[in-house]
Order: C-alpha cells, then sequence, then structure tokens
C-alpha cells in the first residue's frame, strides 16, 4: 500500500506553488525493469499515485529523482516527466561518458540534475570520484543543472574543502544524512560552510533516515534548527515519498508537511523553501502550473 497521508485541506495562500522536491516513481517493474543488483524491490509507485498525494497536501510541483533502482535506465522518470510537464521536474543518473546530445534530451524532458549516489550501493560505497564528477559537471554546466548527493557528510570531515571549487551548484539530500551523531561533527559544520557559501542547497528530506526513533523525530530536529540557521534560503523540502528501503514505521506524507513547518515556524521562510527556493533551482515558471 502507497502511504499518501490523510487527507487534508490545502495550504493558505502563501503556499500557492509549493513543491515537494524530493520524490521517486517506481514501477511497474514488468515495462521499466529495475537492476538486478539492486539493494531493494519496491512497491508500484505509480505517477498518477505520486501526483495524488501532492492534491491531497494542496502541493502544486514536485521534483522526481531517479532511484537506484534504475541505475541510469531513466525512461521510468522520463515518462512520469511527459505526464505533467508544467508541474515537475526531474533529476536523473547518468553514465560519466554520456553525449552532450543525451543530455539535451534529457533537458527537453524536464531533468535539471544529476543524482550521484554513494549510499544505497554494493560496490563503491562511501567513495566520492572527484575528478570523474567534475568532467562531468563540465558537461551539465551549460545547461544550468547542478549535481544532487545521496552521501554521509558525516564521512566527509573535508567536505567544503573538497568540494568548494566545484564547477556547478551542489544539492545534498536527506539533512546531509548524518547517522545518529551530533550537529558538531566536522562533516556537518563543512556542509553549514558551503550552504552559507552559497555553494550548496540541502533538502529537508526524510528526517527517518537519520534515527531510528520516531516520529517527530526529536533528535533530528537539531539538525534541522541548524541548516535553517545557517542558510533558509539555500534550503528545500520534500516527502520522500514513497519512502522505500526504510527500516522504521511508514511516515504520513500529511505529518511530513506539518513537521517541516514545526522546523520552519516563520511563514517567510516557509515561502522561501516552499516556493522560492526550488523556482531558482529547478527553473520553474513563475506562473500556476494547470492542475
Amino acid at each position: 500500500m502507497i502511504a499518501v497521508g490523510p487527507k487534508k485541506k490545502a495550504p493558505p495562500a502563501p503556499f500557492l506553488l509549493s513543491c515537494d522536491c524530493h520524490a521517486h516513481v517506481c514501477g511497474p517493474e514488468s515495462r521499466y525493469p529495475y537492476i538486478p543488483d539492486r539493494l531493494y524491490t519496491p512497491q508500484d509507485a505509480l505517477p498518477a499515485h505520486y501526483r495524488g498525494m501532492l492534491d491531497l497536501l494542496g502541493v502544486e510541483r514536485g521534483v522526481l529523482v531517479q532511484p537506484s533502482i534504475y541505475g541510469s535506465d531513466n525512461r521510468a522518470l522520463l515518462d512520469a516527466l511527459s505526464q505533467d510537464p508544467k508541474r515537475l521536474r526531474g533529476v536523473a543518473v547518468v553514465p560519466l561518458e554520456i553525449t552532450t546530445k543525451d543530455l539535451e534530451r534529457l533537458h527537453a524532458g524536464g531533468v535539471r540534475g544529476v543524482r550521484v549516489n554513494i549510499v544505497d550501493l554494493k560496490d563503491g560505497k562511501g567513495i566520492l570520484p572527484l575528478d570523474e564528477l567534475k568532467r562531468l559537471a563540465g558537461k551539465i554546466k551549460p545547461l544550468g543543472w547542478h549535481v544532487e548527493f545521496l552521501m554521509h557528510v558525516d564521512e566527509f570531515p573535508e567536505l567544503d574543502r573538497q568540494l568548494g571549487n566545484f564547477p556547478v551548484e551542489l544539492v545534498f539530500g536527506h539533512l546531509g544524512y548524518v547517522k545518529e551523531k551530533t550537529i558538531e561533527e566536522p562533516g556537518f559544520r563543512a556542509l553549514l560552510r558551503l550552504m552559507r557559501g552559497g555553494k550548496a542547497w540541502v533538502k529537508l528530506t526524510a528526517p527517518y533516515r537519520l534515527t531510528m526513533s520516531a516520529a517527530p523525530y526529536s533528535d533530528v530536529a537539531p539538525f534541522a534548527q541548524a541548516l535553517v540557521d545557517a542558510a533558509p534560503e539555500r534550503l528545500l523540502w520534500g516527502t520522500d515519498w514513497p519512502h522505500v528501503f526504510i527500516k522504521s514505521a511508514m511516515p504520513g506524507d500529511a505529518m511530513l508537511f506539518e513537521l517541516f513547518r514545526r522546523w520552519v515556524p516563520d511563514e517567510r521562510q516557509q515561502r522561501r523553501i516552499l516556493i522560492d527556493n526550488p523556482a531558482r533551482l529547478y527553473s520553474f515558471p513563475a506562473s500556476q502550473p494547470a492542475m
């Protein structure tokens, strides 16, 4: 069963054009085969299911991120984007040797960034291939794309030095994905420095991946607060729908939205994170999309 959370009224006017900046579509496997060495096999989480969840939350826009189960086969992602091109954007996974022509095709399909996942791997886990990634960044820079990392920033205490001169914008998922440690972790402090320097964006997503505690994940709150205090102009929010490959209780999407509002009580900051920041990063138009 896909979790879409309880039915909920649309947010008030300041949240028009709000954006869920992190979600996935999966399946059906018969049409979009999963890679053999995947770490998990999800239930179907189809584009119509996802748009229904957005409608229940009153969230107008969404960003679909390529899940690890597909490797660099972006067909499911592109097909989902094609069903609602005004409302959706995508972040793809691409081979390092990808051609300019193929990148332009992805851009035309609504892709605005590439994902680098060094967590959900059987081989190469925790390794950051900087030279290869910089070459890839050189290819995507003319398109205005970014690189989104899924990594545990606490494993990289010199993250700001390693990535400070990266050729394109950087995005980090799941509050930096620090695993049950403190906000004084050198890698997390380095992430804050990257944000303050205008180099990195961070997604306030998937707090349940940072802890084994139950909702509202109180031990994750200090990380969220540190990020909000550091640079709210560099923050994004997302549901992480459909919450694949988790070891704790399935969260409700409405609860996650309310948790965000608890972390960011100031309405101006909420608007910035939900609307203004995603519009900049993912090149959404200023006008209201058709629902």
